[in-house]
């Protein structure tokens, strides 16, 4: 029944044909189970293993990787090869794309436990009506229709509506489903309210939700799939995850790469059409077929296969720095994601705020002979930590609050009329409360308040440990006074009242709200001297009015505090006894916003984020909150920027667009609202980060760009979010972004850099078939270099320093190149150069060098008709290793200098020394190493067709790669010149990766 809210208990029980007393048949349970099922969340089928396998290789760049290692497995088996060297390209291949797969698979398992562990929020049992008996079942065997009993402590089984009160009241913390920072009210009343929110649902117990107070029966409305918990299970089910930008980018790169590839490889091929009959590859089919391995060859040069791995490998480090920040990084994507964040829609209670009710002001009388007539005291301290201080209105700290008698008579009655317990959690190292968070923060109060008697109290306390101090002053005043009777609060009275004995002395405390208190009052304790003298309407004007400030303009939560004196020998009370009370003072608290979150709103300012307020909580509170944190310092009229769920969803399309573009608070939401924020965001091409800790956020958080869950927060929220905050801290968050594009940064440096590396292999190759020289490079050589010596110092180049005036920058675009205009300009020279160095290594050993032939040029391009001709050498040159050898170190050197290139895109290396990132210095000397293992000791030069090299032949390596530094030096030069460069060419608006037609969420 989806309007059960709206209809009265009557027409509800009607509905069902369920009679209250006696609740449902066996026939009409029967029946209803055929026609509503279970009350369980149905279990979505997970996918399969080899899917998720398959998924993985669903990539432009994968599959040309695939194609090309099958391709030179089959030619290798041809040829007749069956050497290891044959099949080690293909193998290797195969072996990073696997482990990639493996990392992939993991990640999207993960994805799946959110829909698991909504599970948990399901009751186990269930206090039924039928036949007319009560009995305990299953909660999976309730029916619509159902009558169940609830009480304190109970989880509620399925969404009911309440039909029949057995206490003064009903109170439900469904902070799960809301949001909302207090439990909340249930009645019998129907809701009549347009487009009602859970909020205004005050007649129905949701699924999941607990019971804080109080008993009650309720029929059952809604099962499984059709309860508030079913909603989420469904609107997460609908939600697909979000593409990260920089996936986007690399998505596009490997299109435009795919069509490179097939271009040059194509022209290479049908360019030496003319080579096919040559009589050194022993007829057409055999020529056709050494071109094509030389295109095969080409397009394993271009493709970085380095590239996922150290792309994850980058993204990894990035994690273990964001940890040390309190930041726990789930999917590792989405470190990069947060660079880019342009909105963040935070949850309030928990995360702006410290979700720790705290007493914040008093409001005492102090004396009625002089004014002002009330006194005002400042309460510090944010959390249930019993430590704080107590000022005066001039701002003055009280040493020893509990010498003033209306100071220490609220601490008698905060103590004692409550049901709340405050204890210290070793293993979480923090204060935790059992009962309503109002009642815990009035405990709190009394330890701030601390004891009478003696001077050294404050100090005398701090020397406990923290287990005896959580509430230690409590338990004093609990063990000086005896409770002999509780009148229960109820929401007719809007109050409790306990009575206590002392040394043949009766008193009765009371607590509950101001205008209910007040109004019982006769009399007032006056905080100069302890006296208590009659309650005059001009007293009582002024405590009205200090009670509307502190709801009003302060937005505090308010309890008044009072005492009388009962007849000697008194053992019960009744509500008559409640009347001509004598006024103590009065408390107000709130969900105190955290210290760090101001100054981290400023840093979303600075750095162009925008920060979007999103709670369960009424407007009023959350734009006191936003005050006081700075959401709303710019602004005198929150019109147009705070808005209920309600009142945004009846705006037009149009002004729903513009609303979104400046909207800073968003109140009074259900799930389904945060998810729709969420899309309507990124319908503006804003990239999302959204925050939440309850079961009602995973659907956001799912669809979120980046989702972000606490670490105090539900299972459910952790497995649907990418990210977690291990301190609940929204500060935290902020440092997470410097990290991020940081991050990204790094990411970009490593990206060009083997863009540029595997530009000079693609060059490398495609001049040498060009040329018609012999094959400069073996595939074996080129995985080699681009596997190990590009993927060491790639990797390191993630270790560059954070920048300075990193939040200083306004989000980068999503659609935003990784590598545009005048910076693919440079890389293209950048690689040219490595290519010809390259080649010219090659033919250097052929024409040049004493240890080789030294033949002519125009011998060297014509080496495929040798074994026709007469020739003063022997054709068994053109096979030796020692020219590849020259080349895949002139090669290997080149793109180390290269490496120090990139510490910074336009910092000079004179400004940004080489040390300033040791682990690239390392790398670069660890990469050398290995390239001299694999020169000198044998087994492995016969591996990679690599001989040892003389010194001369070093000195050669060496003049030919050192040039990079400086052709790179003055192009830096060149960029850190206003726009247009040299030679008045614009390239900026020249793009290497397409952007997307799309807008990209």
């Amino acid at each position: 029944m989806e309007n059960a809210y709206a209809r009265s208990v009557f027409e509800v029980l009607d509905a069902f044909r369920v009679d209250p007393t006696k609740g449902l048949s066996d026939h009409q349970i029967a029946e209803n189970s055929k026609i509503y099922g279970k009350n369980v969340l149905p279990q979505e089928e997970s996918t399969p293993l080899w899917k998720l396998l398959l998924k993985q290789f669903d990539d432009l760049l994968v599959r040309i990787l695939i194609a090309a290692a099958i391709i030179s497995f089959v030619l290798a088996l041809i040829n007749g090869e069956t050497s290891l060297m044959a099949f080690l390209e293909p193998s290797v291949i195969f072996m990073i794309l696997l482990a990639n797969a493996t990392v992939g698979v993991i990640t999207e398992t993960n994805a799946e436990k959110a829909l698991e562990e909504l599970r948990a929020y399901q009751a186990d049992i269930a206090t039924v009506l039928r036949n007319g008996c009560f009995s305990i079942l299953p909660a999976t065997e309730l029916v619509p229709g159902d009558i169940v009993e609830v009480g304190v402590g109970c989880k509620v089984p399925a969404d009911m509506r309440m039909v029949e009160m057995l206490s003064n009241q009903l109170r439900v913390d469904q902070a799960i489903l809301t949001g909302e920072s207090c439990s909340v009210a249930k009645g019998l009343e129907s809701t009549s309210a347009t487009n009602a929110v859970y909020q205004d649902k005050t007649n129905i117990l949701f699924s999941g939700t607990v019971v804080v107070a109080g008993r009650a029966r309720a029929v059952v409305v809604g099962v499984g799939s059709n309860t508030a918990m079913g909603n989420i299970r469904d609107a997460m089910l609908r939600t697909e995850d979000e593409v990260t930008p920089l996936k986007k980018k690399l998505d596009e790169f490997g299109k435009f790469l795919a069509k490179v590839i097939a271009g040059i490889c194509a022209l290479v091929w049908v360019v030496n059409i003319g080579h096919f009959q040559d009589p050194a590859h022993g007829g057409f089919i055999r020529g056709a077929i050494h071109y094509f391995k030389v295109a095969v060859a080409l397009a394993v040069a271009a493709i970085p296969e380095g590239l996922p791995a150290v792309v994850t490998t980058c993204l990894a480090l990035g994690t273990k720095r964001m940890a040390r920040l309190h930041a726990i990084v789930r999917t590792l994507p989405s470190v990069e994601t947060l660079g880019c964040t342009t909105v963040i829609c935070s949850d309030k209670t928990g995360t702006l705020t410290t979700n720790m009710m705290s007493v914040s002001k008093i409001c005492v009388v102090g004396s009625v002979h002089r004014g002002p007539i009330t006194s005002e005291y400042t309460v510090s301290g944010t959390t249930f930590a019993p430590e704080g201080l107590i000022f005066d209105a001039a701002g003055m700290q009280l040493e020893f609050a509990a010498q003033y008698p209306c100071l220490l008579h609220l601490a008698m009655c905060s103590a004692l009329c409550n049901e709340s317990i405050l204890q210290y959690n070793p293993d979480k190292r923090s204060y935790e409360k059992i009962g309503e968070s109002t009642e815990v923060a009035l405990r709190v109060l009394v330890e701030k308040i601390g004891l009478p008697g003696f001077d050294s109290m404050p100090s005398a306390l701090n020397m406990l440990s923290k287990h005896e101090r959580a509430s230690y002053c409590n338990r004093y005043w609990e063990h000086q006074f005896k409770k002999t009777f509780v009148l229960d609060f109820s929401r007719d009275r809007k109050m409790m009242s306990v009575l206590c004995s002392r040394k043949h002395q009766e008193i009765m405390f009371s607590k509950g709200a101001p205008e209910s208190i007040i109004l019982r009052c006769t009399h007032i304790l006056c905080n100069d001297d302890g006296s208590s003298v009659p309650l005059t309407a001009d007293i009582r004007n002024e405590l009205e009015a200090r009670f509307q400030s502190f709801t009003g303009k302060e937005t505090l939560r308010c309890l008044a505090l009072a005492l009388k004196r009962m007849p000697t020998g008194q053992q019960l009370l009744s509500y008559e006894d409640e009347a001509s009370l004598t006024f103590i003072g009065l408390v107000g608290m709130l969900d105190p916003p955290r210290e760090e979150v101001r100054n981290a709103m400023l840093s979303c300012m600075h750095a162009g984020i925008r920060v979007i307020v999103v709670t369960g909580d009424s407007k009023s509170t959350a734009e006191s909150l936003c005050r006081k944190i700075g959401a709303f310092d710019h602004l005198d009229d929150f019109s147009g920027y705070s808005y209920t769920a309600s009142e945004f969803e009846a705006l037009s399309p149009l002004h729903r667009t513009l609303a979104l573009q400046r909207m800073v608070l968003l109140t009074r939401v259900e799930p389904f609202h945060k998810k729709m924020l969420v899309e309507a965001l990124q319908n503006q091409n804003e990239v999302v980060a959204m925050t939440g800790d309850g079961v009602n956020d995973a659907p956001a958080l799912k669809k979120a760009n980046i989702g972000i869950s606490m670490g105090s927060g539900t299972a459910v929220a952790k497995s649907a979010s990418d990210m977690i905050l291990a301190d609940d801290n929204f500060a935290s968050i902020i440092s997470a972004i410097a990290e991020g594009r940081a991050i990204y940064n790094n990411t970009k440096q490593f990206i060009r850099y083997m863009i540029s590396s595997n530009i000079g292999e693609v060059v490398c190759i495609f001049v040498a078939a060009m040329l018609g020289t012999p094959d400069t490079l073996v595939p074996v050589q080129l995985l080699w270099v681009n596997l190990v010596t590009d993927g060491l110092p790639a990797t390191a180049i993630g270790f560059n320093k954070q920048d300075i005036n990193v939040m200083m920058a306004k989000p980068r675009k999503v659609n935003e190149a990784v590598v545009s205009g005048w910076l693919f300009f440079r890389y293209l020279v950048i690689g040219a150069y490595v290519g010809l160095a390259t080649i010219a290594g090659f033919i250097w050993w052929f024409v040049y060098s004493d240890t080789g032939p030294k033949i002519p040029y125009n011998e060297l391009v014509n080496f495929d008709s040798c074994s026709t001709r007469d020739t003063p050498y022997p054709c068994s040159i053109f096979s030796d290793r020692h020219p590849s050898t020259v080349s895949m170190t002139v090669l290997v050197v080149v793109e180390m200098f290269n490496a120090l290139n990139n510490l910074s895109e336009n910092q000079s290396l004179f400004v940004i020394c080489p040390w300033s990132n040791p682990w690239l210095v390392w790398s670069i000397l660890l990469t050398i190493l290995l390239h001299l293992l694999i020169l000198y000791i044998e087994p492995l030069s016969i591996l990679f067709s690599v001989v040892p090299l003389s010194w001369i032949e070093w000195k050669v390596v060496m003049c030919l790669s050192f040039p990079v530094l400086i052709i790179d030096e003055i192009l830096k030069f060149f960029s850190r010149r206003p726009r247009g460069r040299i030679f008045n060419i614009k390239f900026r608006r020249v793009e290497l990766l397409p952007k997307s037609d799309g807008h990209d969420k």
